[in-house]
């Protein structure tokens, strides 16, 4: 992985962060994003300190400009792009379906989804040019299953496993490999926002993964590069579920 180029989108902290550092490791030049400068730059300096390059770039992915803005950022900095992972997602409801706020589940398709959905609209294109990429979506147990209390949430992340096997048939031939993670429950500010919200706690959240804990970013990152990785160069439109055996009830 010596010298390629990577994108990631909500990599301030959690399990966007993880990547970063762990590509950074590897030799990997990693370009973060997300809308929270300081906690941004504190994750570039990080890597920095250990030896990795990276830069980080303001940006919010429910703003289109803002996404041709992070990969024009990327190309003038290091002229090409070969990974990328679209991480950044929000939930914002713990309701059942009838109590549920449209205007709620409007901002998260346009974040989940349309951010997921522009980002790989854009990472493709410039993969086209420089012979092929790997790219890999955060999708969720959400995205494979209904979870109570979070039809909206899980609506979007179902929409993320459809963009991620329908972009990988689209381009399977032209050397672009599309994946996706669905993480079990993850100990990542997602769920601390959600367990604020009050419908779940801690052990609940817990209890869904039969292993009964919730997972680790750094756990979750580990599949993450895996399937960015040549290590995995025939999969793609494959969504590989990290999950402490959740799909395994």
């Amino acid at each position: 992985m010596e010298n390629k180029v990577a994108i990631l989108t909500g990599a301030a902290t959690g399990i966007g962060k993880s990547v970063a550092q762990k590509l950074a490791s590897k030799g990997v030049k990693v370009v973060i994003s997300g809308r929270r400068e300081e906690l941004g730059q504190k994750a570039v300096e990080e890597i920095r300190s250990q030896g990795g390059e990276a830069s980080f770039v303001v940006a919010d992915v429910d703003k289109e400009a803002d996404i041709r803005n992070l990969i024009d950022f990327t190309i003038k900095k290091y002229g090409r792009l070969d990974m990328a992972v679209n991480n950044a997602g929000i939930c914002n409801e713990n309701l059942a379906l009838g109590d549920a706020d449209p205007e709620n589940f409007q901002k998260m398709l346009q974040t989940n989804v349309m951010g997921v959905f522009l980002g790989m609209k854009y990472q493709i294109l410039e993969m086209l040019k420089s012979g092929g990429g790997s790219i890999v979506n955060l999708a969720s147990i959400a995205g494979l299953n209904g979870i109570p209390y979070a039809g909206p949430y899980a609506a979007t992340k179902h929409a993320v496993v459809g963009l991620t096997k329908s972009g990988a048939l689209d381009y399977a031939t032209q050397n672009i490999r599309i994946n996706a993670v669905a993480p079990g429950t993850t100990n990542t500010d997602i769920i601390a926002g959600s367990l604020a919200l009050g419908t779940y706690d801690e052990a609940t959240v817990s209890a869904m993964q039969p292993m009964n804990r919730m997972g680790k970013p750094e756990e979750i990152a580990n599949a993450i590069v895996w399937l960015l990785s040549e290590e995995s160069s025939f999969a793609t439109g494959h969504v590989l579920s990290v999950d402490g055996g959740f799909q395994a009830k």
